[in-house]
């Protein structure tokens, strides 16, 4: 299965995703059940932990929401793009890239998050 840049965009969306039962089936959508994330704050595998990630990426951050920051690079069964995390419609404090691989049936199974800008602490 090749992936394609408009998978950077259904990613995000899911991470956007405030319900947790819509979380959960945007989730299961896109996501393979033993899907790996893992970044320099996380490892999560299968899809409970990672909408588990999710949510308390919402609690932390109440009302930032995730954009893409620049354009989607897709070949193979990889896609990778960078975003940010902010207040919608002001400047974002935090910033990162992440690598999704995607498995035979067009699903992610692996993600590689990094942090390419975050806050100082305090």
């Amino acid at each position: 299965m090749t992936a394609t840049p408009d998978l950077a965009d259904r990613y995000l969306a899911a991470w956007n995703e405030t319900d947790p039962s819509a979380r959960r089936a945007a989730i299961a959508a896109l996501f393979a059940d033993d899907v790996h994330y893992t970044d320099p704050l996380a490892d999560a595998e299968g899809r409970d932990a990672l909408a588990a990630t999710i949510g308390a990426v919402h609690q932390q951050f109440p009302g930032f929401a995730f954009r893409l920051a620049g354009p989607v690079d897709a070949h193979h069964d990889q896609v990778r793009f960078s975003w940010e995390l902010g207040p919608r419609g002001q400047e974002a404090p935090i910033a990162g890239s992440d690598v999704a691989v995607v498995d035979g049936s067009g699903r992610i199974h692996r993600v590689l998050g990094f942090l390419d800008r975050v806050p100082p602490p305090g």
